[in-house]
């Protein structure tokens, strides 16, 4: 490697560190030998531009991918712009048949490209991908080159009709995020792991007991929580005339707000007691909020990444005796809606702390309970 490649490296590590606050990167040192100067200059323009915290992580994500694939598939960086013959294999090496790949090994993307990848870390999955992703992909493609002043060929006819195509060759069944929903009882059971007054045990029923009662949070506004966001708010009467601790959470611009909207959830009583046992045992003061800790006990200074939550929460299900395949981080969104249903909570109060915006996605959960404990399920 040469210097002036060195330092050139160097120099995207650091400016990619000047953004990690709001858009927590892992493998820095690999994206910074990927991306280029322009990539990490635009994700900063995008930072500054005010851009959701989610949306700059996909689109982080997705540029990494892109580049790591044009280099695999043509032996060069990624084009600005890139031409519709491009886009086209894009599609090709990522909406395939599985049976015809078993009598056609050109079929889909290339044994050589698809090594690169999975080597790189950068392909997990095995089979095509979900056409959603590719959907996604492209459509965060198309953005950053119109960040760039650049036009696409994202409209183009060929490539609607090439996706289309695919998806109907190859249909896919829709899955869940999380199989089961992780609802009061299930909870229960998982908190039931974290008993003992060590800082895994003290961390992992704080993330449990906050990501749920404070909605059904993302594991991704889980992971990147910050003190700072943080609010004492006056206790509530609760029975008996007990004062309960209460706590706000500003999330800030969140998937589902407007531009300048500041959504703010609220904890109250048990989950605010397990965040401050957390924070006071962890000596968190500032910063991130739930952070790794070592072998040895020792709390990191950086943010927990979104995959350690739901690694957190797939082992608190084994520990409890569960299967961890049929449970996910998701599932504590789910679970909140189902526990909000099962109690006959009103639909728009418990949407009004999950953030759902979508009635019809939200009363799905409610007509489930409905229709489970209803007559119509038990005519025998």
């Amino acid at each position: 490697m040469s210097v002036t490649h060195s330092a050139s490296v160097t120099s995207r590590a650091e400016a990619l560190d000047t953004i990690a606050a709001v858009l927590p990167i892992d493998r820095r040192d690999k994206l910074a030998e990927l991306l280029t100067d322009q990539d990490v200059e635009t994700l900063r323009h995008l930072v500054n531009a005010g851009m959701g915290d989610n949306t700059l992580r996909a689109l982080t994500s997705d540029l990494a991918y892109l580049e790591a694939w044009s280099l695999a598939a043509t032996g060069s960086a990624l084009p600005w712009p890139a031409e519709e013959a491009l886009l086209l294999k894009f599609v090709a090496h990522h909406l395939w048949d599985p049976r015809r790949r078993e009598n056609d090994p050109e079929h889909g993307m290339p044994a050589d490209v698809e090594d690169v990848l999975r080597d790189g870390g950068f392909l997990r999955s095995l089979g095509p991908h979900a056409p959603d992703t590719v959907r996604r992909r492209l459509a965060n493609w198309s953005t950053l080159t119109k960040w760039r002043g650049l036009d696409g060929a994202f409209t183009s006819p060929a490539l609607k009709s090439a996706i289309r195509l695919a998806v109907r060759a190859v249909p896919r069944p829709r899955r869940r995020k999380s199989a089961k929903a992780v609802t009061g009882e299930v909870l229960a059971r998982l908190l039931a792991t974290c008993r003992s007054d060590s800082l895994r045990d003290v961390r992992d029923r704080a993330i449990l007991m906050v990501a749920f009662a404070s909605g059904g949070r993302r594991r991704s506004e889980v992971a990147g929580l910050r003190r700072e966001q943080l609010t004492v708010e006056a206790p509530v009467t609760g029975e008996d005339d007990i004062a309960l601790p209460s706590l706000a959470i500003h999330l800030g611009r969140t998937k589902n707000s407007g531009a300048s909207q500041d959504e703010v959830v609220y904890l109250t009583g048990r989950p605010v007691d397990a965040l401050n046992a957390w924070l006071t045992a962890a000596k968190v003061d500032g910063g991130s909020v739930f952070r790794a800790i070592d072998r040895w006990g020792n709390v990191s200074r950086r943010a927990l990444d979104p995959k350690a939550v739901n690694d957190i929460v797939k082992r608190r299900v084994a520990a409890a005796g569960l299967e961890p395949g049929e449970f996910s981080a998701h599932g504590l969104r789910s679970g909140y809606l189902t526990e909000a249903a099962n109690r006959r909570i009103p639909l728009l109060e418990a949407m009004e702390q999950s953030r759902h915006r979508s009635v019809q996605q939200a009363s799905s959960y409610y007509n489930n309970a409905d229709r489970r404990k209803g007559p119509a399920a038990r005519l025998l």
